[in-house]
């Protein structure tokens, strides 16, 4: 008979914070910027794959990948050698100036999971989402000539100005910074949790292209509207997934209004929900149409090195030389990392025991997860609902009364990390499960084994 090996446990060689990690945490406090989040005592030191080892030795299962951007998870062999390779070449020339081929190959990958039969598209490279987001807005107003941009509650966009001003999560990333862009509003996101606008989970999605319609009758001239910003699935909101005819029927109102319709992928694109954009969840569903005229990406696009893309159809990618540009952006080292992670998202290159691609191994892990997570509700009345699409899932924790109970959010959370298991919150009271790609179903199982541990102390 064969023993099967035992999956790999987190290992805690100190109690948290141990003394390495509380010495470099006290320096921290005391030289980097008091704008920085310390949720957790954890200072990292080396990861390999879905696992990180703090200063401590303390190894700990990554269940966040730093907010959805280690997409090949730790030091993934494939993405290291690529980064080694390039960065004996040259680490800068300036895209903006001199063509490179790196990129222009790279940009030809990105379009072909977006272009349609006779549409062409186009991409500018950055560094960080909220650059992609800056560029996204300018381009929309440039090409339309109209100024007013149109965002929803609960969105994060990024912490430049053009950026804070069209998130709507946290009064906290706006307060004392105004004035912030002009013309910018905002509109509810259709959860269907927590139906807006006094409607059902049924209607909610018609219930805000209503609202939206009502403003162009009231408030904001529909013709003055260049563009309208949206999370296909909506991420530090709550990992949001809004009902099947919404994006659709979005799509349709700013055709009738010739509206921009910009789809931010920032957090939910690059294979984490199992496609490549999360917006294909519902594109061609039932003969819909959800085709954006520009796409926002970052995090997840180059497993940590920081690059950024503005995805746009080339009939509106239509500034003019010169307009627009970015010393750093689409820097050829990045762009490495990114040609690698898109090997392994795509399945050039297949990672050991995740099928055929990561996206497909985010597709079916992450329903091993939603499944084991739903079944917990039997057991834990205080998880109000779970959603998600493959590796983005969010798991909501209410009251008796059924509003959110972030507090108790907050008391799990420490508890899992206090178990091995790095997560992070998002919404009122979510915990996101955004690990990285190539989590394994026994990884997966591992880290459902302490969520269920920690919320059984809860109870």
């Amino acid at each position: 008979m064969t023993t099967l090996p035992k999956p790999r446990q987190p290992e805690l060689k100190t109690s948290l914070p141990g003394p390495k990690t509380a010495a470099i945490m006290a320096r921290d406090a005391q030289h980097l910027s008091t704008s920085y989040m310390r949720p957790y005592p954890f200072v990292p030191d080396h990861g390999e794959g879905v696992w990180l080892t703090d200063v401590d030795g303390n190894t700990m299962l990554d269940f966040f990948a730093g907010i959805a951007v280690s997409t090949t998870g730790h030091a993934h062999p494939h993405v290291v050698k690529a980064v080694q390779e390039q960065i004996t070449k040259f680490t800068h020339v300036c895209l903006t100036d001199y063509p490179q081929e790196i990129t222009t190959s790279l940009a030809e990958r990105m379009v072909r999971h977006v272009e349609k039969p006779g549409e062409k598209w186009r991409v500018f490279f950055g560094n960080s989402g909220a650059e992609a987001v800056e560029a996204a807005v300018k381009l929309a107003r440039n090409h339309t000539g109209r100024s007013h941009i149109i965002s929803t509650i609960g969105s994060f966009h990024g912490r430049t100005y053009g950026a804070i001003t069209l998130t709507g999560s946290k009064t906290k990333y706006k307060r004392g910074f105004g004035p912030l862009l002009p013309n910018v509003s905002h509109v509810p996101y259709p959860n269907p949790f927590r139906p807006p606008l006094g409607s059902t989970p049924e209607t909610c999605g018609q219930a805000v292209l209503d609202h939206i319609e009502g403003l162009f009758q009231t408030i904001i001239p529909a013709d003055e509207v260049a563009a309208i910003i949206i999370e296909p699935m909506q991420g530090e909101g709550g990992y949001i997934v809004p009902p099947a005819d919404f994006l659709p029927g979005l799509r349709a109102l700013c055709d009738r209004h010739g509206i921009m319709l910009i789809f931010d992928e920032v957090q939910a694109g690059m294979g984490r929900s199992g496609k490549m954009y999360s917006f294909q969840h519902f594109d061609g569903q039932n003969g819909m149409n959800c085709q954006p005229d520009i796409i926002t990406v970052a995090k997840g696009i180059a497993s940590g090195m920081p690059i950024s893309a503005m995805l746009a159809k080339e009939s509106v990618m239509t500034w003019p030389v010169g307009s627009h540009g970015s010393t750093y952006g689409g820097n050829p080292v990045a762009a490495a990392a990114a040609h690698a992670t898109l090997d392994l998202l795509e399945g050039v290159v297949k990672h050991p025991g995740c099928g055929d691609s990561l996206m497909e191994n985010a597709a079916q892990v992450g329903e091993f997860i939603m499944t084991e997570l739903k079944a917990m509700q039997a057991e834990f009345p205080f998880i109000g609902d779970v959603r998600g699409a493959g590796m983005f899932i969010g798991l909501e924790f209410v009251k008796p009364d059924g509003s959110p109970d972030g507090k108790l959010r907050d008391t799990a959370s420490m508890a899992m990390f206090e178990r091995g298991l790095l997560n992070l919150d998002c919404g009122e009271a979510v915990i996101r499960i955004s690990p990285p790609l190539i989590l394994t179903r026994e990884e997966a199982a591992t880290g459902l084994d302490i969520m269920r541990d920690a919320l059984r102390a809860l109870k």
